[in-house]
């Protein structure tokens, strides 16, 4: 059987200690100079890629508009020049598609032309390519790629004309058709998704006229309906979603007056009420979602007659609701880009100054929690464990590689970043379990995947590097958990065997080297979890039994060797996580469900009651991810697929409010991976698929 024909794989690896670090500082975020871009250049777009890189296109040079593009790359912090588009353009929009392409739309050309025309840059081939033409020529407007795939462009000008229209452009069919009119011209406002997939359509200009209108469209009836007006008109001003739902609306103008003042847009209320306001009066600016929450406000213009630049630069706390003074950037700018990258850092390129454009690019670091790339594994592998030694380095055993099954193995060093092989397994294994035993060593059991299935198991010895072999299983399984027991022993649980699903269960005695049989499931599961409670007794949650998901729940006690039910997930699930937190609550997240449909809903089990209660969602449905308990007590989530589409993104859950906030993304989308917490309190990525069911060898750490 290929890995690639199951909908029900999931990663396991080792939580490994659970260590705890005090903060060693206060950090302040910085600008630090970059090499220039191959061109000078404002009004420009900059996009982050999938594999990420940042896609730099057109906007103008001194007074020549440009059709160049060049790509920056955060692992070098050098730009290189990537395939041209097929017309100069600026004033222009770049989205990128769940497929990875970047489409390029409208703007100004030649002779300040206004453009109808599309294209796509296709990042494997370096390329763009023409796609369906805009059924108007638009500039100033917004692109918005929706939760369906499609792209809605709202608004903008046309020779003078200022635009309500709206149309979407469909990937699948590479065209763009009408669909509902906004209640308002509108020019230099915001579109903003959602968390709920809705757009919120905020202010701009309309007739020359400034507007603190807002209105919403529903993709699902593709209309436009008002809501809530802003305390103030504006228009060239910024809109970010923050973690919480919410939108922060920043600065901009209106003609009479230059705003300072911000605002926040509650979607469950459809009312604007203040927030904080900026140090200074700011349009023309960016802001940026940061990993911790926090947005950077950056540059932009202060006075609508005196064009004053601005290198200054603030962060908003949504916490506190107030704007704070962090680093400024080495030159002034406006009309410039700013884009999260993956390790956490925000790329700052051109711009401009009076009659001055700028090449030049920085980068802000905030010092906080970020993805940044490590030493690759020696073998890319899929449904591999990864364990955390005594020693401090990381185990990585078997997996499937290209459909076969490996027997290798090697370690992960953390002070060196670097992974060297070490003894071989006695067989070639994946979808196996490894448990570090109390005396240190690794217990490694079960499955071979694809070519027969295991009974066996066997020892690593972190002081040799070698595998022996030890007791087998009483039964051949694939998919199953084994958890380390308080008295030293390891449950094993369920699983798979020649297409039948197991309720059955074993403990493994490490001193005498055997398992043997213990009491049985209420029910057969596969992709279920296991989860030690601090009272020693283990929670056993959903998973897949006679091929239909499970929300059913029991508790596996070991004074007694038995399974007695418990209370029920309020969804079926497998392929979902179950993280111990440091209340004794099991945060239960994702997975799928009936259909195969990939949950975003969350829920807690409560052992002092053994009941489930629904908790903060997280942005994107998610399956085969990672759940990693971090020494700050929050619960990392990374990676996973949603539907055929792998994600790269990350979300914190915080205990102590119960909601899920965005944090840096992988620098690779991946799923069926693993995610160990190392000893330093870092978390490390390890393999699993991307794009194309293609593997992975990079490897990642969160800090």
């Amino acid at each position: 059987m290929s890995i690639f024909m199951t909908t029900f794989l999931i990663a396991c690896g080792s939580t490994g200690s659970e260590n705890r670090h005090e903060n060693i500082g206060t950090y302040l975020g910085v600008f630090k100079s970059l090499g220039g871009m191959t061109t000078m250049r404002f009004n420009h777009t900059a996009t982050l890629l999938p594999n990420g890189k940042v896609l730099i296109t057109g906007g103008k040079g001194s007074s020549t508009p440009l059709s160049s593009a060049e790509l920056y790359d955060p692992s070098t912090g050098t730009f290189v020049a990537t395939g041209s588009m097929s017309t100069t353009r600026y004033d222009h929009t770049a989205t990128l598609l769940s497929n990875g392409k970047v489409l390029i739309t409208g703007g100004w050309s030649n002779g300040d032309t206004p453009l109808s025309s599309a294209e796509l840059y296709d990042p494997s081939t370096g390329t763009f390519v023409a796609t369906g033409s805009m059924s108007t020529a638009r500039y100033d407007y917004t692109t918005t790629l929706l939760t369906n795939g499609n792209v809605l462009i709202t608004g903008g000008r046309y020779n003078f004309t200022d635009l309500s229209s709206a149309e979407l452009y469909d990937p699948v069919e590479g065209i763009f058709t009408s669909t509902g009119s906004m209640s308002a011209v509108r020019v230099s406002h915001t579109a903003t998704l959602l968390s709920n997939g809705n757009v919120l359509i905020t202010g701009g200009s309309g007739s020359s006229t400034p507007l603190s209108s807002a209105e919403l469209y529903d993709p699902s009836i593709g209309t436009f309906v008002a809501t809530g007006s802003m305390s103030a008109e504006r228009y060239w001003h910024t809109t970010t979603l923050l973690p919480n739902g919410k939108v922060l609306i920043a600065g901009g103008i209106n003609n009479s007056t230059d705003p300072s003042s911000a605002e926040l847009y509650d979607p469950s209320t459809g009312t604007f009420v203040a927030t904080g306001s900026m140090n200074g009066t700011r349009y023309w600016h960016t802001a940026t979602l940061l990993a911790n929450g926090n947005v950077l406000i950056t540059g932009g213009t202060s006075e609508i007659r005196s064009y004053t630049f601005l290198s200054s630069a603030e962060l908003y706390d949504p916490a506190e609701g107030t704007f704070t003074s962090t680093g400024s950037m080495s030159v002034e700018r406006y009309e410039h880009t700013a884009t999260l990258l993956s390790n956490g850092k925000v790329l700052i390129t051109g711009g401009a100054k009076y009659n001055y454009i700028s090449s030049s690019a920085e980068l802000y670091d905030p010092s906080t929690g970020a993805f940044q790339g490590t030493g690759s594994m020696r073998t890319a592998r899929v449904v591999h464990t990864a364990t955390l030694l005594t020693n401090g380095k990381v185990l990585i055993t078997g997996g499937n590689h290209g459909d076969t099954n490996l027997s290798s193995a090697e370690l992960y060093n953390p002070v060196e970043g670097t992974f060297t092989s070490t003894g071989s397994m006695s067989a070639a294994r994946a979808s196996h379990t490894a448990t570090l035993l109390s005396n240190g060593k690794v217990l490694i059991a079960g499955c071979s995947y694809n070519d027969s299935n295991l009974s066996s198991a066997e020892l690593y010895d972190p002081s040799t590097g070698t595998f022996t072999a030890t007791g087998d299983m009483s039964g051949t399984r694939c998919w199953h958990k084994a958890t380390l027991l308080t008295n030293g022993n390891v449950l094993i649980t369920g699983g798979w065997y020649n297409f039948t699903d197991l309720s059955s269960a074993e403990l493994y005695n490490p001193v005498e080297g055997i398992f043997t049989s213990t009491g049985s499931m209420s029910a057969a599961r596969v992709s279920h979890t296991a989860t030690l409670l601090p009272n020693g007794k283990v929670l056993i949650t959903g998973g897949k039994g006679s091929s239909k998901p499970l929300s059913s729940a029991e508790l596996y006690d070991p004074s007694t060797g038995t399974f007695v039910a418990t209370g029920s997930m309020s969804t079926a699930r497998y392929d979902h996580t179950a993280t111990l937190l440091s209340n004794g609550k099991v945060l239960v997240t994702g997975g799928r469900s009936n259909g195969d449909n990939p949950l975003s809903s969350a829920e807690l089990y409560d052992p002092s009651t053994g009941t489930f209660t629904s908790t903060g969602s997280m942005n994107a449905a998610r399956a085969s991810h990672t759940a990693t308990f971090l020494p700050n007590v929050k619960v990392l989530i990374a990676g996973g697929i949603d539907g055929s589409t792998p994600l790269s993104s990350a979300q914190l859950y915080d205990p102590s409010t119960g909601i899920f906030t965005s944090t840096a993304s992988m620098t690779t989308k991946r799923y069926i991976h693993t995610g160990t917490l190392l000893s330093n309190g870092n978390v490390l990525i390890t393999g699993g698929l991307t794009d194309n069911y293609l593997l992975i060898d990079k490897a990642e750490l969160f800090q």
